[in-house]
């Protein structure tokens, strides 16, 4: 339910209207399920069958719901500096008795510690009283966090208004989005409301495939299919936390490439495959930030400090200062420490004469001859040594010698499946693929 969204549901759940809501929740909660095997639809028996349908008669059927009882709510956020009047005001709730036990009950007073962006509901009677108000949020126990939430229920009994506290379980739903590329990847998915986590996904699974920071192009189309976490079948809005990107599928410049997650066996290591079984983990990740704005290339440059005309022999990444840097491939740790104009810098020796270098960091998170896998964080974005501001000047040498580091990446090493788990993969695959057409379908919308 978007933040201010207004609804009407029927009191009664045997009604036309709750009926076609539930039909339709049915439909929502079996019809993008990942399937894991079954048989092949198109092996199956097939007949014809048909039926005169009589529908009712249209004035009858608005008959029958108009002898219905409509309840309103509304859905919203909680703000910062938020009082019993404003919150109450938004949800379209006139009630001085609710304002009242807002400001004086401490369970209610709940609502307004902490942050801001509690999700609400409140159902209002036709005279603008409140009929019960549920906020949901995360919970102060750490230890739940991820797995559980905070519901706090206002609602009228025999009494009056009375409030209650209580613990829910978040739950996984595998939802489906899609998306055309307009200015940039954040903000097409901004438009199709998927969350920041899931576009991060993206751009990492396809970072080998695709440039985002130079080769998207408009019209550019991405769908997907994703787990979130929801807390009474809402999707959360206090975590940008998501579930794993389960399947997707983006088309650049007309090309199409697609990302499956795969986990062969129990306690094995999963990993995303093209829909051919091989593997889209190369032995290099296209960066050494989960995601940036590159300011300045492997190309001739104006030094910016020197100000000549100097061939910049590695790739500047633009991010605010403590942003993770993480080790593009798995090596060893060959130098950590302070190098004049690089300031703090680490240096990873991989395999066949390639190393990685990381320079102006904030911190190093690393020592001298640690090994460090694919994705490990080294240290921190910085503007130490000669940076005129926050980035991540990064590296890629080759026998000592720089080289442009993602055409390196975009062309290491793939693994392929095996013979027997390519078989499973491919069970897989086939049911993916039309979740991935439903997502494609959507047009930007998305759907549980």
């Amino acid at each position: 339910m978007l933040a201010g969204a207004v609804a009407f549901v029927a009191r009664h759940p045997k009604s036309l209207a709750a009926s076609i809501a539930l039909a339709l929740a049915g439909f929502a909660a079996t019809a993008y399920g990942i399937a894991h095997g079954g048989p092949d639809a198109s092996d199956l028996p097939r007949r014809l069958v048909t039926e005169l349908v009589s529908p009712e008669d249209v004035a009858a059927q608005l008959e029958a719901l108009a002898e219905h009882e409509l309840e309103l709510y509304r859905s919203d956020l909680t703000r910062a500096g938020d009082s019993p009047e404003s919150l109450l005001s938004r949800l379209g709730v006139s009630d001085a008795e609710a304002i009242a036990f807002l400001r004086r009950d401490p369970t209610a007073r709940k609502i307004f510690d902490g942050r801001a962006g509690k999700m609400m509901r409140a159902t209002v009677r036709e005279n603008g009283t409140l009929d019960d108000l549920t906020v949901r949020f995360a919970p102060t126990d750490t230890a739940l966090l991820g797995t559980h939430f905070t519901r706090l229920r206002v609602f009228r009994d025999a009494i009056g208004l009375n409030a209650k506290l209580e613990t829910g379980v978040l739950a996984n739903q595998v939802r489906l989005g899609s998306g055309t590329i307009r200015s940039s990847l954040f903000a097409a998915t901004d438009e199709s409301r998927i969350p920041d986590s899931v576009a991060n996904q993206l751009a990492e699974v396809f970072s080998a495939d695709v440039d985002f920071h130079r080769e998207l192009r408009r019209g550019d189309t991405f769908s997907v299919v994703y787990e979130a976490l929801t807390a009474d079948g809402e999707p959360i809005t206090w975590s940008n936390a998501s579930g794993r990107v389960l399947a997707a599928e983006f088309v650049n410049r007309g090309k199409a490439y697609s990302a499956v997650w795969f986990k062969d066996e129990p306690g094995a290591k999963g990993g995303y495959y093209d829909l051919g079984g091989r593997s889209k983990r190369r032995t290099f990740l296209g960066s050494p930030l989960a995601f940036s704005r590159v300011t300045s290339g492997f190309a001739m440059r104006m030094h910016p400090v020197l100000n000549q005309w100097r061939q910049h022999k590695g790739v500047d990444y633009g991010a605010p200062s403590g942003t993770p840097v993480r080790a593009v491939g798995d090596g060893t740790v060959e130098f950590a420490g302070w190098q004049n104009g690089y300031g703090n810098v680490v240096q990873v020796r991989h395999g066949n004469e390639r190393s990685t270098v990381y320079a102006h960091l904030s911190r190093i998170d690393v020592h001298k001859g640690e090994r460090v896998e694919q994705g490990a964080r080294v240290g921190a974005v910085g503007a130490t040594g000669w940076a005129t501001g926050p980035h991540l000047h990064f590296e890629f040498k080759v026998h000592g010698e720089q080289q442009n580091p993602l055409s390196i990446a975009q062309s290491s090493e793939a693994v392929e499946l095996g013979d027997a788990a390519k078989q499973r993969f491919g069970t897989i695959a086939q049911s993916v693929r039309g979740q991935l057409d439903a997502a494609q379908s959507l047009g930007g919308q998305f759907a549980e």
